[in-house]
């Protein structure tokens, strides 16, 4: 005698719910997993417990482009169904829509924080570690360069401060030598246009003189004769 039909009904018992729950999400999953691979197939799987704790399951680890690809193909599909323009209710649908894709972006804006993520699995931790890695790459590239394009700055900015630095040390010592050699040719010009007047016309006039004997000294004295330079001859060499 066969089994009958089992009832399908709400399960009172909370624990018992609980435990049903368990077995059954992870039959599920295991099963839309299952006929992913089996049958090549794009599959979706969103589940939400009593508590609002979420559980899902994407084949390519993608859900984000399976919902789209769904919300494309459901609104053509009521687009050529019923044909007519746009209502209060087709905006309410966006609306929706939009909602529902907020909240996968919040969600995986946690998931990159390295928040919620008991609800993932191992592909999909693995999936998530690889993107990681991949926008770690494109951060440290950009940063790379930056910091080149900023130190080719500063190297052509000291190359242009040594070169001027470089010109200033060159007008110093130009100006340097210009003013040494204009000391040279005023110091010359002052020998040329000074008065020369020999250094023997410079020493006191000699007194010349001579006595014989010691009792003529009185008389040779006072009528000795003293020789110097006549004014007139000093006046003729300063001309």
């Amino acid at each position: 005698m066969g089994r009958g039909r089992v009832q399908l009904r709400r399960i009172e018992n909370k624990i018992n719910r609980q435990v049903t729950f368990s077995k059954r999400r992870s039959g599920l999953l295991k099963k839309a997993h299952e006929i992913s691979v089996l049958c090549d197939a794009d599959v979706a799987l969103i589940v939400f417990s009593t508590n609002g704790k979420l559980f899902e399951y994407a084949s390519d680890s993608c859900m984000e482009r399976i919902l789209e690809r769904y919300e494309r193909y459901s609104y053509a599909e009521k687009q050529l169904a019923a044909p007519q323009p746009e209502t209060h209710a087709s905006w309410t649908l966006e609306l929706v829509k939009l909602k529902a894709r907020l909240e996968i972006l919040e969600r995986n804006h946690k998931h990159y924080r390295g928040e919620d993520l008991d609800t993932l699995s191992i592909k999909e931790l693995q999936n998530l570690e690889h993107q990681l890695d991949v926008a770690l790459k494109h951060i440290r590239s950009k940063k790379n360069q930056l910091m080149y394009e900023s130190i080719s700055q500063l190297q052509k900015k000291d190359k242009a401060l040594q070169e001027q630095n470089n010109q200033l040390s060159k007008k110093v010592k130009e100006k340097a030598i210009t003013d040494q050699r204009e000391k040279l040719d005023h110091e010359q010009a002052n020998e040329f246009t000074s008065p020369y007047v020999p250094s023997i016309l410079l020493q006191p006039a000699c007194i010349v003189g001579s006595t014989s004997k010691d009792d003529e000294g009185t008389q040779n004295h006072n009528h000795g004769t003293s020789t110097s330079v006549p004014l007139w001859m000093i006046q003729n060499m300063n001309l």
